[in-house]
């Protein structure tokens, strides 16, 4: 078969190597990239023979899909899969599988880095005093005993509840399904809108699908206290984004950290949280860190070793 790589995936290219001469000796072609392009007609070049293809988060349209059509399988080294389209890969007979769990560890610790820098003011104040300022009467807050509400508890926001409560915080949370082992943490689920009302910070970290679309609009941010924070390191579709630049200018909620947007950034300058006070942003880098990409390789790979058996 012909196994086609089609960006880095940010592993180093001796890695590579290694995999077109494991896959070599099992009679198959592996071909790989070292960079990222994401238009459409690169896209199918580097797919048109490929039976097997690895794509990471870049977008994967019918257009494309139907141009490539020996592909017979495709693991995805990425958690999400809402930018692929799963409808076509059904209607032809296309398996799909992602990297579940490369990056729990990562984005868990992002969610809670973005809560103590909405908290404590990091970036802020660095910048403060590399322009000759200082504390003045600035002060911070502890993330101990505040009550934060996680909206999803798969694998990374049961990650991300373990930090919390390490940290001191009451934990409570809403899911689409209860897991035993986050109730056994002594955390209670809630209804959303009790969680909405409770938290000092809500984080976010439910898949983006029909029924999470859109889950924190202008409604939901006007249950939460004017002191809340919101972070969001799952998907940006997730949020009314323009609805949550509009309640940080007018003082409905303190702040905000986001990771994730309806479009990869660069933002346009235009954005509506590009102008919105206490807003942390980061150029969605949550799942991005050496230990996860060596993870995922890893999972990728196996995949593609287990469906070749």
């Amino acid at each position: 078969m012909n196994i086609t790589c089609v960006e880095s995936l940010g592993i180093p290219q001796t890695r590579f190597e290694e995999l077109k001469k494991h896959y070599a000796s099992m009679g198959h072609t592996f071909t790989y990239y070292m960079d990222r392009k994401e238009d459409e007609p690169t896209l199918v070049d580097r797919m048109r023979e490929a039976d097997i293809a690895v794509i990471s988060n870049i977008k994967l349209s019918a257009a494309v899909l139907s141009q490539c059509t020996n592909l017979k399988y495709l693991s995805v080294a990425f958690t999400g899969l809402d930018h692929i389209d799963l409808a076509y890969c059904k209607e032809h007979d296309i398996k799909v599988q992602n990297a579940a769990g490369y990056s729990t560890t990562a984005v868990s610790e992002l969610a809670v880095g973005m809560m103590l820098d909405l908290l404590r003011n990091i970036v802020t104040l660095n910048e403060k005093i590399r322009q000759g300022g200082s504390r003045g009467t600035f002060l911070g807050r502890e993330l101990r005993g505040k009550t934060v509400g996680v909206v999803g508890t798969g694998a990374i926001g049961t990650a991300t509840i373990r930090l919390l409560l390490a940290f001191g915080a009451k934990v409570i949370a809403w899911s689409r399904r209860e897991r035993p082992e986050v109730k056994a943490m002594g955390v209670k689920y809630v209804t959303l809108e009790e969680l909405l009302k409770e938290s000092d910070i809500v984080s976010l970290h439910v898949p983006l699908c029909d029924e999470t679309r859109g889950l924190i609009g202008k409604a939901e941010l006007e249950l939460m206290k004017p002191t809340a924070l919101l972070v969001n390191t799952a998907r940006g579709p997730v949020c009314d984004i323009a609805a949550v630049g509009k309640a940080l200018i007018d003082g409905r909620i303190a702040g905000a950290a986001f990771d994730v947007f309806e479009q990869e950034p660069p933002l346009p300058s235009s954005h509506p949280l590009l102008s919105a006070p206490n807003c942390l942003l980061a150029p969605h880098i949550a799942f991005a860190t050496e230990e996860s990409f060596a993870a995922r390789a890893d999972i990728v790979f196996g995949h593609i070793d287990d469906y070749l058996k």
